[in-house]
């Protein structure tokens, strides 16, 4: 008679399980609270007890820690001196292993979890007896998931799983413990502080499939962090699946949108990059001041609001074609605008949302890891030259520093009057960056200020700058060169204020 060990948290589907087996003649051992669940529905059950010859103890700490388990787990079947070791011991083998985890994922996202109650639900014997099983996978069906339940019963029916479908459901054992464990050491290690240490393993949760990648011929999945939701949490409420470009771009446009607390609107969003922002006292004002921006580069983009859409919003944003409108709510009037653009993804973003600590970058053959780019500037704006900016520039700076800060590097921004005019994103020279800004502008440029997310390496683009207008220019200085800046700077009537912080975003 073959022997199914089933210990369980997670009793989803045992008892339709533990039956199946029955009838396909396993013996059933279990422990604690499945063992329970097994015998109350009428079913004759070893307890583990039984088996060992060893009491639970520890208040169930120790329950499956013996060698009568493992022993008939690990065992291998071809091997001769395997099996008469195991009748010289009395120890009979374990054809099957069913098993779940404590709930240590839900218990720390309670709300005033403790160190001492997080502790308490870390599993031990369960990751011991999937490691075993998952290791002895040819000899040993291994099941971690309850949703494989049935696809086990059904290949007992045709002489048991293949070894190729024993070997994937050993991955997934493996998956599945080196996941809990993950979520165990980076919760502990936050309890400590510690995040850049020594390794590091990240547990990802598969979210869906997505139709393809940033090609068709790429494939690509969504994955979320374990107690995090992609996007900080939205419902997408219309529109078709959302793509992995898609995404991409929603995250630099939700990035860009926490640094402002007014009504904003940023457009755009192409390779991560917005293609104007706007401020206003209202969302239809913000809305122009971003449109009026760039109204060409915003075909089959994204619109993004920190704000409510309304119905007079959503008649404009109806006739540009858009990828995703992203806010936090929209009226019902809204809804019934958009709703006959039904390829338009809508997003509603949850309000209350934790930032990642970390950010992550592939390279072939390994990963960068930093932390996220969360201050604006380290100390107070540093005035480095002899005129001083007007308040209504001061304003215009930091709105101008705060947008350079998530464009690719190298980047300048052009704005006036809370309104994006020219962005520069991307080149490999700042001059250039400097020149694409001015040239997208196409209006009188002055007036208006400029923000670098780097120093100036010559003074030219100050120069540039200047004979095109630009009353103020924010950078963060440090340059070998700053002196030839700000004498041009000088000479031209310019203010410059440093910041001491830069903020490339490759």
């Amino acid at each position: 008679m073959k022997t199914a060990l089933l210990s369980v948290w997670n009793k989803e589907g045992i008892i339709k399980f533990a039956r199946q087996l029955q009838d396909r003649g396993f013996r059933i051992v279990s422990s604690g609270g499945t063992e329970k669940v097994l015998k109350e529905s009428g079913m004759e059950v070893t307890g583990i007890s039984d088996l060992t010859g060893f009491p639970e103890c520890l208040d169930g700490r120790v329950k499956t820690l013996h060698p009568s388990v493992h022993a008939g787990i690990l065992a291998r079947r071809d091997l001769t001196s395997h099996m008469s070791k195991l009748v010289d011991l009395g120890i009979d083998t374990l054809d099957l292993v069913a098993v779940n985890l404590y709930p240590f994922k839900e218990t720390i996202s309670k709300e005033n979890c403790t160190l001492d109650e997080a502790i308490e639900n870390i599993d031990i014997g369960g990751p011991a007896m999937l490691r075993s099983a998952a290791k002895n996978y040819s000899s040993v069906i291994v099941i971690a998931d309850p949703a494989d339940y049935e696809l086990v019963a059904r290949e007992l029916d045709n002489g048991g799983p293949s070894q190729e479908q024993r070997l994937r459901l050993s991955a997934k054992a493996f998956r599945h413990t080196a996941a809990y464990d993950s979520l165990i050491s980076s919760y502990l290690s936050q309890k400590c502080n510690e995040d850049l240490t020594e390794s590091m393993t990240l547990s990802l949760e598969k979210v869906q499939d997505l139709r393809y990648g940033e090609n068709p011929h790429q494939r690509a999945a969504l994955y979320r962090f374990p107690l995090r939701e992609p996007l900080g949490g939205y419902d997408q409420i219309q529109g078709k699946e959302l793509s992995f470009n898609n995404l991409t771009d929603a995250g630099a446009a939700l990035e860009l949108l926490r640094e402002f607390s007014g009504e904003t609107v940023i457009i755009g969003l192409k390779h991560a990059n917005p293609c104007g922002v706007g401020v206003g006292k209202t969302l239809s004002e913000a809305w122009f001041k971003a449109y009026e921006c760039d109204p060409v580069s915003i075909f089959g983009g994204i619109v993004a609001t920190n704000s409510v859409v309304d119905e007079e919003v959503a008649i404009e944003l109806k006739g540009v074609f858009l990828e995703i409108i992203i806010a936090y709510e929209f009226t019902e009037a809204a809804l019934q605008v958009l709703a006959s653009k039904k390829n338009l993804r809508l997003l509603r973003l949850k309000r209350e949302s934790k930032r990642d600590r970390l950010d992550f970058k592939a390279i072939p053959g390994g990963m960068v890891v930093q932390e996220r780019d969360m201050l604006l500037m380290k100390d107070e704006m540093k005035l480095v030259t002899k005129i001083e900016p007007g308040i209504a520039e001061i304003d215009d700076l930091l709105f101008a520093w705060k947008i350079v800060k998530h464009v690719k590097s190298n980047a300048v921004v052009i704005a006036k009057d809370l309104r994006t005019l020219g962005i520069g994103p991307g080149q490999t020279n700042r001059i250039w960056a400097l020149e694409n800004a001015i040239r997208q502008s196409k209006t009188d440029l002055r007036g208006a200020v400029l923000a670098s997310d780097a120093f100036f390496p010559f003074a030219d683009c100050v120069e540039s700058a200047a004979k095109a207008g630009i009353s103020a220019i924010i950078q963060p200085g440090g340059s070998i060169r700053d002196a030839d800046s700000i004498e041009m700077a000088n000479r031209y009537g310019i203010s410059m204020l440093f910041t001491g912080m830069r903020h490339f975003n490759h």
